[in-house]
């Protein structure tokens, strides 16, 4: 729709004759509307901010009751290039004032001007009471005023003679009590003001705090806004939850007007975090559970694109020198990474082939298999593709391509499912299961010990995954088969970024193995380097790559 400015002379619109949209910076605005529900104030003032318009533009087809919808002024008649804001009458832009097409009002006469401040200063020096003379004495000396001519120099000889009281000094005292009057409304109407807009300002928190946008998390204290942060999405603190909505926001799109993009993240995240139903979420967002799915799949695509680098296989140097005191002590810095699995219920298929896949018999419930592989820090390096929980430690470990990212002499800490040490893809890196006899009628004397401490070991790394399920709770519930199979045209399912997103998000939390005490950097001498606060210090870069 092209529209044009109703100011004559003015040739403002927004598109050329051809249809084309003029990109002249230019912004248009509708006449104001007078708001009669709004109370008696607010029906006063803007019904003159109308009258103002209508007689500032000066067009006969414009009246108070008949104001065209078309009729728009443009930014150039004002000062600060938009209108003012309808209840501040003092602004210069509280109606169109500049390039107005008609003549401008003329300047007041200076020596008028003078005569005026001389009558005001007559009257507030006489205190009002004494300046005012009785009707006949001002007729007279008005009738002899008016006998005299205007050039006279005896009139004025005796005008200044006398310097009696002006000649409308009654009138004028009138005019200053109304002026007074209309001073102590101004005041009344300003306190009135400033009540209704704090009253505005706390209304707009609260609508925020109802609506779950960023003032949902507004807290004036910084630890109660984290602790709110923490529970809703499992992020540490908010500077967190603010830098990954800057990086996803250009992903995202705003969903049909009434979801922002911060929305769809805390939506998607407190899916994850609390596994809340999406017809849950569609009554907090005000939105239908349908709008509700399609943004958690929307921003959970965005997230698995942005956070799947922070789940990456670390350097050998940055291994080596992040590595905690108990592993170094036990296999010299050596050890790469920790494997273990951990399984999430799913539904049961309806076709018998699925669910022979997903079905174990010793515990009676269908599942998809993770391997996970942790960092002696305690970081989550590796994820592998779900595969149903019939499949072995042995065959997912050969299959899911980590064997591959290991570099001759790595140590791979794992539980004694994992026996694939004489297997030709550890390529001359070693396997440190738990002791076993294998057939042997005991173990050897060093076999114990060192299997508790291996053992001891893996119970911190276990942490790590105790703490993704934890965290995320919509790992720790079936979840639905559509979410098992890829969509078309894509490498992973639904489930496989499902695990990703969380692993990421726990590696952007302070590490639950590390402790100060415990990071010695090699050539310090025994010096202990305190570095459990800094996560991006003991899981190498992360946290940054969307920061």
């Amino acid at each position: 729709m092209v529209n044009r400015c109703c100011v004559v002379g003015c040739n403002s619109a927004t598109h050329d004759r051809r249809g084309k949209k003029i990109e002249n910076g230019l912004t248009f605005h509708r006449f104001p509307a007078w708001r009669r529900n709004h109370g008696d104030q607010m029906s006063e003032i803007t019904k003159s901010r109308r009258l103002a318009w209508i007689t500032a533009v000066r067009r006969p087809t414009i009246t108070f009751h008949n104001v065209p919808v078309s009729m728009r002024v443009c930014s150039l008649h004002f000062h600060s290039g938009k209108p003012a804001y309808e209840t501040n009458e003092s602004h210069p832009d509280w109606a169109p004032s500049l390039h107005l097409g008609h003549t401008k009002v003329t300047a007041a006469d200076k020596e008028r001007f003078q005569q005026r401040k001389r009558r005001w200063d007559t009257i507030l020096a006489s205190g009002g009471a004494a300046a005012s003379p009785a009707p006949a004495d001002v007729n007279e000396e008005s009738a002899t005023a008016a006998a005299a001519p205007r050039g006279s120099d005896q009139h004025g000889a005796a005008h200044e003679g006398t310097q009696g009281p002006p000649q409308n000094c009654t009138l004028d005292i009138d005019q200053c009590v109304s002026c007074k009057n209309v001073c102590g409304q101004m005041r009344s109407m300003h306190a009135e003001l400033d009540r209704l807009l704090e009253e505005n300002e706390t209304l707009k928190k609260e609508l925020s705090a109802v609506r779950l946008d960023e003032e949902f998390f507004g807290e004036a204290d910084g630890k109660a806004r984290d602790d709110k942060v923490r529970y809703y999405t499992g992020l540490p603190r908010w500077s967190l939850l603010h830098a990954l909505h800057a990086a996803i926001t250009p992903c995202l799109t705003k969903g049909g007007r009434k979801v922002t993009p911060f929305q769809m993240l805390l939506l998607t995240l407190m899916r994850l975090r609390l596994d809340l139903s999406e017809q849950h979420l569609g009554y907090l967002f005000r939105i239908s559970s349908e709008t509700a799915s399609k943004m958690f799949r929307k921003t959970l695509d965005a997230l698995h694109l942005h956070l799947s680098p922070l789940v990456r296989w670390p350097a050998r140097e940055c291994l080596l020198h992040t590595t905690p005191r108990q592993f170094r002590e036990a296999f010299g810095g050596r050890v790469a990474v920790i494997l273990d699995c951990f399984e999430i219920a799913t539904e049961k298929p309806s076709h018998l082939k699925p669910q022979s896949e997903i079905y174990a018999q010793f515990n009676q419930k269908d599942a998809v298999k993770y391997l996970l592989g942790i960092t002696p820090q305690g970081a989550v390096c590796f994820v592998s593709e779900g595969c149903g929980q019939r499949v072995s430690d042995k065959r997912l470990t050969e299959q899911c391509g980590i064997l591959h990212k290991l570099l001759p002499g790595d140590f791979l800490l794992a539980d004694r499912g994992f026996s694939v040490a004489d297997e030709d893809g550890l390529m001359c890196s070693q396997l440190k299961p738990p002791g076993f006899t294998r057939g042997r009628a005991r173990m050897r004397p060093k076999w114990p010990a060192e299997t508790q401490q291996r053992a001891q070991l893996r119970v911190h790394v276990e942490k790590v995954v105790g703490l993704v399920r934890d965290t995320y709770s919509i790992l720790q519930h079936a979840l639905p088969m559509s979410m098992l199979a890829p969509l078309g045209g894509e490498a992973f399912s639904f489930i496989d970024k499902i695990v990703t997103v969380c692993c990421a998000l726990t590696n952007m939390s302070p590490s639950v193995v590390l402790q100060p005490e415990d990071h010695v950097i090699p050539g310090s001498d025994g010096e202990t380097d305190s570095v459990a606060d800094d996560v991006t210090s003991v899981r190498p870069n992360a946290g940054k790559e969307f920061m």
